[in-house]
């Protein structure tokens, strides 16, 4: 296990992304996926639903067998931290690991921008769900901004466990306290080739 990081392995290439919300799981998913030309499951919006509709609560049976089919295949990037229903099928089958540990102001600043933006802009967060930003809901305990406030320490200590959790010693684990860490780690990844069409 590497705290500091490490190559991403070139077999399998199962990778769970987790931190707190904010943090840019979802956007180095992405931009793992496009690299290693391998697909990216986001576990948000799988869970989200119409009129924020959350199957991870409302479905819990449903959002597992959804969750396990975006997973059945050999290579995926998630993004998530789902505890129930998602993480449970996605961490024993990782190849990788990666923990976005930054500090709160770092996230909290970056969970505020992201929501001011979504808000100005107005754009549906998962198509066809018709949820979008809304000043009104920032206040509410479930938003991003509470939540992320909230739940930091709380989070970081579930992590601790998965990082300890002896069922996970075969996983390449990937802990990084800055993004300027993690920027400089995913740059230094080999590009896949893609395959021609």
């Amino acid at each position: 296990m590497s705290d500091a990081g490490g190559d991403i392995g070139p077999s399998g290439r199962r990778i769970a992304v987790l931190g707190n919300s904010g943090s840019g799981k979802s956007t180095l998913a992405r931009a793992l996926a496009a690299r290693l030309d391998i697909p990216h499951v986001e576990l948000d919006a799988l869970n989200w639903q119409a009129d924020w509709r959350g199957l991870s609560t409302d479905a819990p049976e449903e959002w597992a067998r959804v969750v396990g089919e975006a997973i059945a295949g050999e290579t995926w990037v998630t993004d998530g931290n789902y505890s129930k229903g998602a993480l449970p099928q996605i961490l024993p089958r990782a190849t990788d690991i990666i923990w976005l540990d930054y500090s709160r102001a770092v996230i909290m600043g970056r969970v505020l921008r992201r929501s001011l933006l979504r808000a100005w802009s107005g754009r549906e967060l998962w198509p066809g769900t018709g949820n979008r930003e809304d000043f009104r809901r920032w206040l509410r305990k479930d938003h991003p901004i509470r939540w992320t406030w909230d739940t930091h320490l709380s989070a970081n200590a579930k992590r601790e466990g998965y990082w300890a959790d002896p069922a996970l010693a075969g996983a390449r684990k990937h802990r990084f306290k800055t993004p300027a860490r993690t920027r400089r780690w995913l740059e230094a990844i080999p590009p896949t080739p893609r395959a021609p069409d």
